[in-house]
């Protein structure tokens, strides 16, 4: 890993991206920085560079949305995460890097298209009351995508949505479930030896702007429409996902 200028052009928005995402305003771009960095870095070194900033963003935005969140759903979806992240870790080492670049790359085009056709009305997510069966299947896709790209923000949007929460329940929700989930990703990413000195080194220099990006999020989430953010998360997340992709298969 190479503190360059090509670095920190990536890296600082990157982070100050995923910061304000996490911190509401958004939905689900913290993903992005994974991708993003996944161009200068291998697949492994983005991951462990992004689970402690993550948890620092968690730790910024915990108190703004503390038990303004869906109780019910918060447990099922933490206790679903828990068999996707182990499958996810007993996974890691039988891969090489490639598998993953394809993986993130297909993740982040999903999205995209996920999150378009939600928008466009292509696709519309009934908001009734689901079955507890529903949100353990949810949350554990989102432990397994959490794992291994940092995107288990999606198939946890979806049975949010289902439930029909309001945006600040919603927001908090996620906080708290993500919250858990990177808790619980920490001990299998060390002995998996994800983390490295220059991954922390990394994260040393890199947590003053997760901690604006968080800041700038809980304000923004009541003050700023999302239009613009959403339009420039997601030309960045297809424009990321298709160079990884187009790596990965090269």
């Amino acid at each position: 890993m190479t503190f360059d200028l090509t670095f920190f052009a990536l890296a600082i928005p990157a982070v100050v991206f995923a910061g304000i995402s996490k911190g509401g305003f958004g939905s689900g771009a913290a993903f992005a920085a994974t991708p993003i960095l996944a161009l200068i870095l291998t697949p492994g070194q983005a991951l462990g560079l992004m689970l402690p900033l993550l948890m620092v963003m968690d730790i910024s935005t915990l108190r703004p949305y503390w038990r303004r969140w869906d109780s019910a759903a918060a447990r099922l979806l933490i206790l679903g995460a828990v068999p996707g992240i182990a499958l996810a870790a007993a996974l890691y080492h039988l891969t090489n890097p490639d598998v993953f670049r394809l993986l993130i790359g297909a993740l982040a085009l999903g999205f995209v298209a996920f999150q378009l056709a939600g928008r466009s009305g292509l696709l519309k997510l009934s908001r009734r009351p689901v079955g507890p069966l529903y949100g353990l299947v949810s949350g554990s896709i989102a432990g397994f995508t959490s794992f291994v790209s940092n995107a288990g923000g999606p198939p946890a949007a979806i049975y949010l949505l289902r439930r029909g929460i309001g945006k600040t329940t919603y927001q908090a929700t996620t906080v708290l479930v993500f919250w858990v989930v990177n808790i619980l990703k920490f001990l299998p990413f060390l002995y998996l030896g994800i983390f490295s000195r220059d991954t922390v080194t990394a994260d040393i220099l890199l947590a003053p702007f997760a901690v604006l990006g968080a800041w700038l999020g809980v304000k923004a989430h009541h003050r700023v429409p999302e239009r613009a953010f959403f339009a420039l998360t997601y030309i960045l997340l297809a424009c990321t996902g298709a160079k990884l992709i187009w790596d990965a298969l090269a």
